[in-house]
């Protein structure tokens, strides 16, 4: 049996995975990947994947550095 850890994470921001695809402009499969490679926490709610708005924008928003 595999224990999980319980985490405290505000109910709202965690949201359905096709939500958070089109509101970063990514696929779905993107997503799954990034909870498999651990880039990005999936929080699983019954049988749904949600991941957590926030940490989203934390993860995957990179800054390009400018050459000027």
């Amino acid at each position: 049996m595999v224990r999980q850890s319980r985490t405290k994470v505000p109910v709202e921001n965690l949201v359905p995975l096709a939500e958070a695809a089109v509101r970063f402009g990514v696929s779905v499969k993107t997503l799954r990947r990034r909870i498999s490679d651990g880039t990005v926490t999936g929080y699983r709610v019954g049988r749904l994947i949600r991941v957590d708005m926030k940490e989203l924008e934390e993860r995957l928003l990179v800054e390009i550095p400018s050459t000027r």
